[in-house]
């Protein structure tokens, strides 16, 4: 044995007894601790290094994301873990107190590289997933989050048991016993890894959602999903952190099936003054045909009528009687023509230009169509392009619209009666 040489040597030397032990394992110790940092450095600085460049030279890419996630850099502490197992029974006497101790020691050092190894490697398949999965938005984060969690577990009865040089199988069904405790202690986890199965098993949601929960004032898309939580970007940059099981056991609203469908909704209304509507005689209709929009409709409309006017004998006379067109009605096919030729009205989509029913604040004539830009800001300046125009147009018909009364409303009547009464306002 390589200690009785080197006692034997040093008693030859004619040191003390006493001193020859300490002596004998201090320098063994020494020199296992120099050559596992030696092998450490060679490993990490040079070995590692070799590696690196290797996959990040090559042309896969999915390999970057051990490099990422350190799993060769934490693999690496097998090494100076081994180099003292192999040593073990040079460094202390076998039958020691302290021998035990380090070999417990060790064994400890084998689970921890192994947790710090396997979390490490998982991090990666997590991040290898979502690259190959960048379009879609799918995620297997809680899975990965539930996988690392009972590797901590278990990693921590391992511990437990080497340390107490008991069974980790007795450890386990002490635990069995403790089902009650343990599921009060990891509830929320417990909670939140059935919630994320069935968030990304029944696919309800994707990194990349938008979503609206208002219960949890969360408006924004999704930037995170773990077995925890999941973290949404507010439009307003700021980040809202969602229980997961808080999305199992509330509604919320997730706009996928619109970015998905390839339109979004246009549903505004505007409001007609009801005491600008009226009939149209045969002159204004005439003027109304100029607009190319609807002068095909105005004629063929206005030939339907007087056919059924003459089979029906309707005195014309009196514009009331019978069927006549009303410049509501022109518009409202005005609207209907000007959206149909709009090149950002999508023309396969629910289309749709009807009457609300009336109401203090005028006659709601409302929009329903589908944009096909879905982009929020090109959304918002098709929508206001509309009803800037259809606004605008408005007085050609001869409509006004209806909105509540202003102060300079008020203030221009008042001029009007100061004027009447020989008032200077």
């Amino acid at each position: 044995m390589t200690e009785n040489a080197l006692m034997t040597a040093l008693r030859q030397q004619g040191l003390p007894e006493q001193f020859i032990p300490l002596i004998t394992y201090g320098s063994i110790l020494l020199l296992v601790l120099l050559l596992a940092g030696a092998a450490t450095w060679i490993v990490r600085r040079i070995l590692l290094r070799l590696i690196h460049q290797v996959v990040r030279g090559n042309r896969l890419h999915w390999d970057d994301a051990l490099v990422d996630n350190h799993f060769f850099q934490r693999l690496s502490w097998i090494v100076p873990v081994v180099i003292f197992h192999i040593a073990q029974d040079l460094l202390l006497p076998p039958a020691s107190q302290g021998a035990e101790i380090l070999r417990r020691l060790i064994v400890c050092g084998f689970v921890l590289v192994g947790i710090g190894s396997i979390t490490a490697l998982l991090n990666a398949v997590n991040d290898i997933y979502k690259s190959l999965h960048r379009k879609s938005g799918k995620t297997i984060r809680g899975y990965i989050d539930a996988a690392r969690l009972v590797i901590y577990v278990l990693g921590s009865i391992f511990l437990i048991a080497v340390v107490t040089d008991r069974s980790p199988w007795g450890l386990i069904s002490i635990m069995g016993g403790l089902t009650a405790v343990i599921m009060l202690v990891f509830r929320d986890s417990i909670l939140g890894f059935i919630a994320s199965i069935q968030l990304t098993g029944t696919d309800m949601i994707r990194v990349g959602d938008w979503i609206e929960m208002p219960s949890y004032d969360a408006d924004g898309a999704v930037i995170e999903i773990s077995i925890h939580s999941v973290r949404v970007r507010n439009w307003d940059k700021t980040i809202t952190t969602i229980p997961t099981y808080a999305l199992i056991s509330k509604s919320f609203k997730n706009w996928r099936g619109m970015s998905e469908s390839g339109g979004r909704r246009i549903k505004r209304s505007l409001h007609l003054d009801m005491t600008s509507i009226r009939f149209l005689d045969d002159k204004e209709l005439e003027k109304l045909a100029g607009i190319q929009l609807i002068s095909e409709y105005i004629k063929t409309r206005q030939g339907e009528i007087q056919q059924y006017n003459e089979k029906h004998n309707v005195n014309t006379s009196m514009i009331i009687n019978g069927r006549c067109q009303t410049n509501a009605g022109i518009f409202r096919a005005y609207v209907e023509a000007y959206l149909r030729h709009n090149p950002k009205v999508h023309k396969d989509m629910t289309f749709l230009v009807r009457q609300l029913e009336p109401g203090p604040d005028g006659l709601p004539l409302q929009i329903y169509v589908f944009s096909n830009d879905q982009a929020w800001a090109r959304y918002e300046a098709i929508q206001a392009d509309i009803f800037d125009h259809l606004i605008a147009a408005l007085p050609q018909f001869d409509l006004r619209i209806f909105q509540q009364p202003s102060g300079y409303d008020f203030r221009g009547c008042s001029n009007k009666i100061s004027s009447r009464n020989g008032d200077v306002c």
